[in-house]
């Protein structure tokens, strides 16, 4: 079936100078001049303890360990799943996998709020269903089914017996004698690493609002990435919340989790307040089932090609005869602009031209949302307060379809905490919110993670001590300096993962498995070669960033015009962490790039020391 355009208002409908005033206007009234210190610091106890308890599986004793191995993975989020499935295919088996958690799964083994999904095409954002033969039984997967495919690739790929859970890794330092980094954690281990690959993934550190009072509180609280069922009744398998039933609830947040989870709270308890700061974006969510004719029709390399597809349709451009294999609220803007020209004639247009008629649809695209709101929530004022007023990617853009429908419940109440940027403080019975107080019982913070603030917050560890004792916050005090976004100098053996001076895609989880399958490559020949060190030289270092700044992308209209969210970095316009801050001639061109420097098979700026004949 072709994939048709969507129906938004007309360009007549739209006056794009009142909006971009509205879109400033909204924006300010948010943002605090704070930034990241709005949110707790990792050492309080309400974050920390969070951080660390697991309500999912026991902490099981055991002897520390006292090893050598040839690389640590410090996460067992996809990222690091991935990396060992990569130092597994090249051949390299003498690896652990270290999480505090219970087991591989990332965030989606501490992610097992009600209704969690994927909320992204499935057959796009799950790797390796061609290697191993299975696929998601409908387009947005539920949490408990990704949960399971990770266990799925684990035992089929042999490196079950590599995980090393419950267990926080504290430091890293390297150390010159013997050239591997000494790994200490919370286990009173020492592992002594040859090689290092941090994959601990952009959705790993909770975090919580940085709220006068809040310790105060003396009802129930937790954070939505440790959802308590002890509490609340029911479990992840199934979601029926029936000890809320004579409970007073309040959600903080409404991204991406709250908009999963509210329709159940708002079921079941008998009181919900939705804390809202700013809204998001909430299409609808068509989510058929895997259609078997479809499934027995697809041909080698198709999930390349459907993530391709993705790439195109939703970070960059549809070429004229590229259909869109995805179909959904990403592909929106792109589609819909393939289809007017094609009405059209297909006209040329000057790169000016195009952009404009792209805000153009941005615009529409927006309102099209924003009308949604008036179509489904009943009363005037609630459904005003839920419209976005933003560009399209200036929050992560959501669907679901009983999320508008929840606030026409009678026991369900928006809270616009937007006047006071946020929550303005709690107390031993509730919050106050416009200077009125709500006595609840309990309170679920689905305030997010650490995603875009500094290093430390995010990463959680003590202490990482490269070559002549170079601590990697002070090397990126001010930012990341890598080679391909993977390597820095002083850090020999180290290689890093995420959104780190790369190419950008919109499946993430490809993004992360090419990074890390450059590092097992790398890895990979330096230990079939004899050696002992590699490492980004400083020449190597300052070429590579010079050119990616040269060529990074243009984020002036996120960075001046959108709302404060963790996309932005609350705000800051010259903020040092950025998701976007990528490759700017694109995906295909970075990893060609990547791909003739492994051809060349030299090193290409990075120093390599050699095993010595003694040892």
């Amino acid at each position: 079936m072709t994939c048709q355009a969507s129906n938004v208002p007309p360009p007549e409908e739209i006056d794009i100078p009142a909006l971009k005033e509205k879109y400033r206007e909204e924006r300010d009234r948010r943002i605090r001049p704070e930034g990241q210190e709005q949110y707790a610091p990792h050492e309080d106890h309400l974050t920390h303890d969070t951080y660390e308890h697991d309500p999912f599986s026991p902490v099981v004793p055991r002897d520390s360990l006292s090893e050598d191995i040839d690389v640590a993975i410090l996460g067992a989020g996809w990222t690091g799943i991935l990396a060992a499935y990569h130092l597994t295919q090249s051949g390299v088996r003498n690896f652990r996998v270290i999480d505090n958690a219970g087991n591989y799964g990332g965030t989606w083994y501490w992610n097992r709020y009600p209704g969690i999904q994927c909320d992204n095409d499935a057959y796009c954002y799950l790797p390796l269903l061609e290697q191993t033969g299975w696929l998601p039984s409908k387009k947005f997967s539920d949490g408990k089914e990704i949960y399971d495919y990770i266990q799925l690739i684990v035992d089929k790929f042999g490196f079950r017996d590599k995980g090393v859970f419950h267990t926080l890794v504290t430091a890293l330092k390297w150390d010159e004698s013997i050239k591997r980094w000494r790994i200490s954690t919370s286990r009173d281990d020492e592992i002594r690493a040859r090689f290092v690959i941090m994959a601990g993934g952009t959705l790993s550190t909770p975090k919580f609002p940085n709220v006068p009072g809040i310790h105060k509180f003396r009802g129930h609280k937790f954070h939505t990435s440790r959802w308590d069922y002890e509490y609340t009744g029911g479990d992840w398998h199934s979601p029926e919340l029936d000890k809320l039933t004579d409970k007073r609830v309040a959600i903080l947040g409404t991204g991406a989790t709250a908009i999963q989870a509210v329709p159940y709270l708002g079921k079941y308890a008998k009181q919900l307040y939705v804390l809202q700061r700013t809204p998001s974006s909430v299409d609808e969510r068509p989510n058929p089932p895997t259609d078997p004719d479809w499934a027995a029709s697809l041909k080698p390399g198709w999930q390349a090609v459907r993530q391709q597809n993705f790439l195109h349709a939703a970070n960059e451009v549809l070429a004229r005869d590229e259909p869109d294999l995805i179909c959904d609220f990403w592909t929106e803007i792109n589609r819909n602009l393939n289809a007017e020209r094609e009405k059209q004639g297909w006209p040329e247009f000057k790169l000016e031209e195009f952009m404009a008629r792209r805000e153009m649809m941005d615009f529409r695209v927006m309102e099209r949302v924003r009308r949604r709101c008036d179509g489904i929530v009943k009363d005037p004022g609630t459904a005003a307060a839920l419209k976005p007023w933003y560009r399209f990617m200036c929050k992560r853009p959501l669907s679901n379809n009983d999320y508008y429908e929840t606030f026409n419940r009678p026991n369900v109440k928006l809270v616009d905490v937007s006047p006071t940027q946020g929550l303005e403080a709690m107390t031993e019975k509730g919050f106050i919110a416009r200077g009125i107080e709500y006595e609840i019982d309990c309170i679920v913070f689905a305030s997010g993670f650490e995603v875009t603030s500094d290093l430390k917050r995010r990463w959680g560890l003590d202490n990482v001590e490269g070559r002549n004792g170079v601590s990697i916050y002070d090397h990126w005090a001010n930012g990341p300096k890598t080679l391909h976004g993977i390597t820095t100098h002083n850090f020999p053996n180290m290689f890093f993962s995420g959104y780190v001076q790369g190419g950008l895609n919109g499946t993430t989880t490809l993004q992360f498995s090419k990074q890390v399958y450059h590092a097992a490559w790398i890895i990979s020949q330096a230990l079939k070669r004899g050696i002992r060190a590699v490492e980004a030289t400083q020449q190597g270092q300052d070429a590579y960033v010079k050119r990616f700044h040269e060529v990074e992308l243009d984020l002036s209209t996120i960075l001046n015009e959108c709302t404060p969210s963790y996309f932005t970095n609350e705000g800051d316009k010259e903020a040092k962490w950025f998701l976007f801050r990528g490759w700017g001639l694109g995906w295909d061109n970075f990893q060609a790039m990547l791909e003739e420097w492994r051809q060349k098979g030299d090193f290409a700026g990075m120093s390599i020391e050699h095993e010595t004949r003694d040892g």
